[in-house]
């Protein structure tokens, strides 16, 4: 297997790190925009001649295409933001390559009503190709991060081994991780988490089919493994809601993100001033007018997610929980996996985070490149047998768990 990598950030390079220590590939290229921090991506490798480096434009589709030719990849695994899924999406089809992601395709709210009904979904663009992909026999593997991915797996696993009739399937993400020295720090990219948090969270009923709420609704407080504790979480967007319905029967999908009050009206107060907008506005400058987009200021004025591991302390928590029946009787489960800062500090030198969304494409990778995982069109995880990929992802050295609730 022979792998493009694009993105070299926080996430891009902790998926090299964690890839530097497993066999199953002949060649990973690491390109970005930067061609210093792909440069330096490679550099921590202590010399794996297995990874090079590329500059590349994530958006410019004809270069992408060019690059997976140029080094004979036949897998694009994609670590930028969601802009860039559908231009490296449509270069890795021109190319004859496998498509990977951890994100989806955006969504674009209902113009009229649109915390009550869908517009454009997660992932539709995507879907919308599938045929082709299929027809050609090319494989795009649509969210296949940590969540998206692992929790998606969680889901096709509890289907497949634990239950008979599903009631509800939750995917419930907390932490109790803190950053030394700033007020307001978010642990992953805050273009991605203003995306998902701002927009119209999705539900997905039975006979009702997908529809959206108001941000941040329906509140609970949920109780986290590993000695996290109780999370108050909220109804957020995310690509799980749009993808475990088509593979797996549930009568109702959510999400649940453990964000905290604090940052709950940090965002609200991004919102209310405009901040969270991606079309450029007119800002003064010394030679004139600059445009900006008002999300990117955001993220400018942050530190860079990846750079936090030193000041982090916690554990971050992913899981899917699961309500239904087994052999007659009512069961409810919630799968779950954990990641303590401090661990992957010191063992890849990854904030917890960034390496637990990273080690999730990395498995399967190896999964694809061993046959155990095969399939055309566009797929997500739970189109494929769980249990192979959480049997590696255990030998990986980061174990799941499972609490009877």
């Amino acid at each position: 297997m022979r792998v493009l990598l694009v993105g070299a950030g926080g996430v891009g390079g902790a998926i090299t790190r964690i890839a530097a220590r497993r066999p199953f590939f002949e060649a990973m290229v690491v390109a970005d925009y930067d061609p210093d921090r792909a440069e330096a991506a490679v550099a921590a490798l202590d010399g794996d001649a297995r990874f090079t480096a590329e500059q590349v434009d994530a958006g410019d589709e004809a270069a992408v295409a060019r690059l997976l030719r140029w080094h004979r990849c036949d897998v694009l695994l994609n670590a930028t933001d969601p802009r860039f899924v559908m231009p490296l999406f449509r270069a890795a089809r021109a190319a004859g390559a496998t498509y990977l992601d951890m994100a989806m395709s955006l969504s674009r709210p209902h113009a009229e009503r649109p915390y009550e009904e869908c517009g454009v979904k997660l992932g539709d663009e995507q879907f919308t190709q599938a045929a082709d992909w299929e027809k050609e026999g090319l494989l795009a593997l649509v969210g296949m991060g940590v969540e998206p991915g692992l929790s998606d797996v969680f889901a096709r696993y509890a289907a497949d081994e634990l239950f008979d009739e599903i009631e509800e399937i939750g995917i419930r993400d907390g932490a109790n991780l803190t950053v030394d020295g700033y007020d307001f720090a978010p642990s992953f990219s805050i273009w991605t988490t203003i995306e998902e948090c701002l927009n119209p969270p999705v539900v997905y009923e039975t006979g009702k089919g997908w529809f959206t709420t108001e941000p941040f609704s329906e509140p609970e407080v949920f109780d986290f493994p590993e000695g996290i504790g109780p999370v108050e979480c909220v109804n957020v967007e995310h690509e799980e809601v749009l993808l475990v319905p088509r593979w797996v029967d549930a009568r109702r999908v959510t999400f649940k993100y453990g964000l905290g009050r604090e940052f709950v009206e940090t965002l609200k107060t991004l919102h209310l001033l405009g901040l969270d907008r991606t079309d450029p506005v007119a800002v003064p400058g010394p030679d004139g007018p600059v445009k900006v987009s008002p999300r990117d200021v955001v993220a400018a004025c942050l530190p860079d997610p990846a750079t936090l591991g030193e000041r982090m302390h916690g554990k971050t928590c992913a899981g899917t929980w699961v309500r239904g029946v087994k052999d007659g009787e009512p069961r409810e489960v919630y799968l779950y996996h954990v990641v303590d800062n401090q661990w992957s500090m010191a063992e890849y030198g990854s904030q917890a985070v960034v390496w637990q969304t990273a080690i999730n494409p990395v498995v399967a990778l190896e999964l694809l490149a061993t046959g155990a995982w095969s399939g055309a069109g566009v797929l997500g995880p739970e189109a494929f047998p769980a249990r192979p990929f959480l049997d590696l992802l255990t030998d990986y050295g980061s174990p799941w768990g499972m609490r009877e609730q």
